[in-house]
């Protein structure tokens, strides 16, 4: 069995995923170099060497990398801080080691503006209404709330604010969600504007689908779709958050979804991917997974919402432990320009994840439900662990936000641990999944019951049989 060595960049139970893929790999005896944001548990048990660097520091994870060049063959970066700060450009210029993500100039997650222009040039139909606002353009405050109101007169005050940059002001806006008013839709685009530009979209009404696909630069290889429950309570309510669940079914599309709509998701990917990569002198900067579409599904075909450039968190959780070929081979093939078709077994996969009594604003919606002396105690995993011997590997248990310290683990401010159920069907997987959530004890956590349930699925199976009536 050859031995070879890979440099993970990790952040959260997404790299834990590829972690296990690679520490379990048929073929190669893998050695880990884990630059990590904290002591992940798993990450500090599978490592050959790890070390934390709590900000992901280019420059720290580049001196990690040089640290150990002789015995690492190529690096895979998750977390899209480094991605889009350029850390490929950096590692491969000083050490010669190959990675696998996107090159900064082409990790276009980093600019919303970036996206849209792109999207708006080779798939406009596929592209939302969109306005760019930026401060240069305007003299004074009142000039720009008179653009902002004029352009909402377009919208029906139908809007969604994006700072162009991911971590400007307060973020993404949604009307009827973060502000119900023009005032309060202004105020929330100050927030942004003050720190540079902001785009304001059109909001969509349809059904969410995550599009990924690994490239070499010259394919594009699809995964099957995946959906993220990304509000934080029961019955898609409460804030957005980074995502507390998701599911894949057994086929490559969900089930509102029809393979029309897969074969309309694919031709819009492959001709973005197509046209952009014409035009770069080495499309090989973009290996990795440079589009991981947020797609909406409408009664006048699929819109982007937006791109990120880098594998989703939590939805390649639901492909990576049910690829039918060895990834590491997978790696080999995106880094050697020789990536083909990638077969996934055609299994139902669903991922939910635990989070903290602060996570969504759950302690102050439920502070009844929030055991406040069990806030800081270990989490106790062995129990979810266990379940294995019941279930082998159609259940998989990722830390995620979790530190080790002094031999116990510690839940911290995100998304702590994540639990994939693999099974026949949706609901199989989904009862796994569940059945490991609940063996999890401690930390004041909890969970949305919701994910991938058939009431959930049913809710938006109507929601498109009505879209395509209106259509």
């Amino acid at each position: 069995m050859e031995k070879i060595g890979v440099l993970i960049v990790s952040y959260g139970a997404r790299e834990v995923a590829i972690v296990d893929v690679l520490s379990t790999s048929p073929n190669y005896k893998v050695d880990l170099y884990i630059v990590d944001k904290q002591r992940n548990p798993f990450n500090v048990e599978k490592a050959t060497k790890h070390v934390v660097i709590p900000d992901l520091n280019i420059e720290s994870i580049c001196r990690f990398a040089r640290a150990n060049k002789p015995k690492i063959d190529f690096a895979i970066v998750g977390p899209e801080k480094p991605i889009i700060e350029g850390v490929r450009d950096l590692v491969e210029a000083r050490t010669g080691i190959p990675v696998i993500c996107p090159k900064k100039e082409y990790a276009i997650e980093g600019s919303k503006v970036q996206q849209r222009l792109l999207f708006q040039e080779i798939v406009p139909e596929a592209n939302p209404r969109f306005q760019i606002f930026n401060p240069k353009d305007y003299r004074s405050t009142q000039e720009a709330k008179e653009a902002v109101y004029k352009w909402l007169d377009d919208l029906q005050n139908q809007a969604v604010v994006k700072p162009d940059k991911p971590t400007a002001g307060k973020g993404v806006g949604v009307w009827g969600d973060h502000f119900t008013t023009r005032e309060q839709l202004f105020e929330h685009f100050m927030s942004n504007f003050q720190y540079g530009t902001v785009i304001i979209e059109e909001k969509i009404d349809g059904e969410e689908s995550s599009f990924m696909g690994f490239c070499d630069g010259k394919t594009l290889a699809p995964l099957p779709d995946t959906r993220d429950h990304k509000r934080a309570f029961n019955d898609d309510r409460g804030p957005n958050t980074g995502g507390m669940g998701s599911y894949k079914d057994t086929r490559d599309y969900l089930p509102f979804m029809t393979a029309a709509d897969r074969d309309n998701e694919l031709a819009v990917a492959q001709k973005i991917f197509k046209e952009w990569t014409s035009k770069m002198p080495d499309p090989s900067a973009v290996r990795g997974v440079p589009l991981y579409l947020a797609f909406m599904h409408t009664h006048d075909g699929p819109k982007i919402l937006e791109n990120n450039s880098r594998p989703g968190d939590p939805e390649i959780i639901n492909i990576l432990p049910i690829l039918k070929e060895d990834f590491v081979d997978t790696c080999y093939k995106m880094l050697e320009g020789k990536l083909g078709r990638v077969e996934v077994a055609p299994s139902a996969t669903v991922l939910t994840y635990k989070v903290p009594a602060s996570y969504g604003g759950y302690a102050e919606v439920f502070p009844a439900k929030v055991k406040k002396a069990e806030i800081d105690m270990p989490v106790d995993l062995s129990e979810a662990l266990a379940l294995t011997r019941n279930y082998g590997d159609r259940i998989r248990v990722y830390p995620g936000s979790m530190e080790l310290r002094d031999g116990k683990i510690y839940a911290l401010k995100s998304r702590v641990v994540g639990v994939l159920g693999v099974g026949e069907n949706i609901e199989e997987a989904r009862q796994i999944s569940i059945r490991g959530i609940n063996a999890i004890k401690g930390g004041a956590l909890w969970n949305r019951g919701d994910v991938a349930s058939t009431e959930t699925i049913q809710k938006s199976v109507k929601h498109m049989e009505q879209l395509r009536h209106k259509a």
